[in-house]
């Protein structure tokens, strides 16, 4: 019986507090679905830079030239 009580006095504190019970819920939900969007932009992301490489294929090899290094050393 005590869980059941627990249970009772928690739905009650959560009705006497309508607006602090509207707003968490607000802010959990708002969160849950940023956490959801950012995974699903990177996702797409890593999806659409994959596709963009496969379609150089395997038989494609690009060189660029480096970054000279010296400090004014002649």
């Amino acid at each position: 019986m005590l869980i059941f009580d627990l249970l009772k006095m928690a739905l009650r504190s959560l009705i006497a507090n309508k607006l602090r019970t509207f707003l968490t819920a607000l802010g959990i939900i708002i969160g849950v679905a940023s956490v959801i969007s950012m995974i699903s932009i990177g996702e797409g992301a890593r999806q659409e830079t994959l596709s963009t490489i496969s379609k150089f294929g395997t038989n494609l090899i690009s060189v660029r030239p480096g970054e000279k290094k010296s400090r004014h050393v002649r």
